[in-house]
């Protein structure tokens, strides 16, 4: 398209306006003259004049593409379509399309032609040449034609087979010459990807080995390279996991040991001091009164520390694995009336206890658990308090739920904690803070779950379920039935606490009681 502008600007000025049809066939002569390897067929025509040479060739196949929107074949074997010469006199434009001829692809172009001053090239076919003869490129009266459109169009057309004969050798050469490139660089690339990859896939073994308890793992350290550096890097890092695991455990180990001690070293002792602050309270009524103020006190105490010792004791036995379950298939009606009669609570809690409801659990331990969370809720909730109990798909679940306050949402995640007491100013309390983790892990003994929640209507409420049948497996480790109250929190596998406990009695069980319950503080939270 340059080049016919270029040859039309070269040519237009020396063309006599209005031109005739022998000087249209000049043009087109010379325009064919200086296509030199383009090859073009040229063709020019005035108005709606004849085309010059004309007329158009023999039958053209459909267009590659529509010239403006307009497709269309064209008369005879010209390239240059009736789309094509529609949409460059609609649209006074140069405008080209691509068309295929006899299963050969073609390029055709048209070009309309304008006025232009002497002084100033506006057109597609060249500008005047400032000796006022009267053309295309040069202004035929005394009244400026600039940008007028002349009414001459040319038109060009030539074969594009041996552009694409050139293209299609290039392709041919690149895909005889890139294939066997490609499938010899593949190898090799493999090569190098598996000596890479390979190195990161055992990184990521001895990771998830590590993750899994495998602290012992380490990589052969094999190169010198990046990845060498970052495997020598991972075994430090895991050599100095392992140690810090091991010293952590082995102050784990000599804590519980050193806890566990002491609480057994305290018990004979203790045992002594009990019996005679018992035989003081029965005669501080004789005492003058200060003396039976402090005989009281010592035996409040000393009661206290016995009880702290005992929970103590029993915490060591669920760290040691050494508590034992004696399951028996029980009423659980009448086991839970139970446990509020024998400490004096029948009157004070609203039950509804299904009849005829059996499941087998340890007796005394579901003791220890009711009678510490009714405990909590007479002493830090409000009344009345009720006690719930029902099975749902397989699992025995008791509710103790109370009208007070609730539990602080900040001390919620925590009312499991070992010696957990919500208010730190306070925590001087009449209990040990290992209540609620007794009673947690006694459920976790039975395979069931303990959780903490505040009511949608407010108050506490404390949930526990475990199997109705545990050696039968139905519904071990099943979770919160849904529609549970509002959020709650589970307690962690092992230790966890409550916020202050003592003794809730031994239940009439015959063995020894690790019953305690949560002491609050005195705004009645936790």
């Amino acid at each position: 398209m340059h080049d016919l502008r270029d040859q039309m600007q070269s040519l237009g000025p020396d063309l006599p306006f209005p031109p005739r049809r022998e000087d249209l066939q000049n043009l087109v002569v010379q325009l064919d003259r200086a296509g030199g390897s383009r090859n073009w067929r040229t063709y020019a025509q005035y108005e709606d004049g004849p085309v010059v040479p004309g007329p158009w060739g023999g039958g053209v196949g459909p267009s590659a593409g529509g010239a403006g929107g307009t497709g269309g074949a064209a008369k005879g074997g010209a390239a240059v379509t009736d789309g094509l010469r529609k949409a460059v006199r609609e649209q006074h434009a140069p405008i080209f399309q691509r068309v295929d001829r006899d299963g050969q692809p073609w390029l055709a172009i048209g070009m309309p032609v304008d006025f232009t001053d002497t002084d100033t090239d506006t057109g597609a076919g060249g500008g005047g040449d400032g000796t006022g003869r009267t053309g295309p490129g040069a202004t035929p009266s005394a009244t400026p034609q600039r940008g007028k459109p002349s009414g001459l169009i040319v038109y060009a057309e030539f074969a594009l087979a041996d552009e694409k004969a050139d293209i299609s050798a290039l392709v041919t050469a690149a895909q005889a010459g890139a294939l066997p490139a490609l499938a010899l660089a593949v190898v090799p690339a493999l090569f190098a990807a598996r000596r890479v990859l390979r190195p990161v896939r055992r990184l990521r073994e001895a990771a998830e080995r590590i993750t899994s308890g495998e602290l012992d793992t380490r990589l052969p350290v094999t190169g010198r390279d990046e990845l060498a550096d970052l495997t020598v890097t991972f075994n430090e890092m895991a050599r100095a996991l392992e140690k810090d695991d091991a010293e952590l455990r082995r102050m784990e180990a000599n804590a519980r040991r050193f806890a566990a001690d002491v609480s057994h070293e305290l018990r004979t002792p203790l045992a002594a001091m009990s019996a005679v602050t018992e035989v003081l309270d029965e005669d501080a009524a004789r005492l003058d009164p200060d003396t039976a103020d402090a005989v009281r006190l010592i035996s409040d105490e000393t009661t206290k520390l016995a009880r702290m010792v005992e929970d103590l004791i029993e915490v060591s036995r669920f760290d040691a694995g050494a508590a034992d379950l004696h399951l028996d298939e029980i009423d659980v009606a009448v086991a839970l009336r139970k446990t509020l009669q024998l400490r004096g609570w029948q009157d004070q809690v609203e039950t509804d206890l299904p009849e005829g409801l059996r499941a087998r659990f340890d007796p005394r331990r579901i003791d220890v658990v009711v009678a510490n969370l009714v405990g909590n809720a007479l002493r830090h909730g409000g009344t009345p308090v009720r006690l719930t109990a029902y099975e749902a798909s397989g699992r025995l679940r008791i509710d103790v739920a109370d009208q007070g306050p609730g539990i602080d949402p900040q001390a919620l995640p925590h009312v499991f904690d070992r010696f957990y007491k919500a208010d730190a100013a306070r925590a001087r309390s009449s209990g040990s803070g290992l209540g609620l983790a007794i009673a947690m892990e006694n459920v976790r003994l039975h395979g069931g779950t303990l959780r903490a929640a505040n009511g949608p209507d407010g108050g506490a409420v404390f949930t526990v379920e475990v199997p109705v049948d545990p050696l039968g497996g139905a519904g071990v480790g099943a979770g919160p039935e849904p529609g549970g109250e509002g959020p709650h929190v589970t307690a962690p596998v092992s230790g966890a606490g409550d916020t202050g406990t003592e003794d809730t009695g031994t239940g009439g069980t015959g063995t020894e009681d690790t019953g305690t319950e949560d002491a609050k503080n005195e705004e009645g939270r936790p």
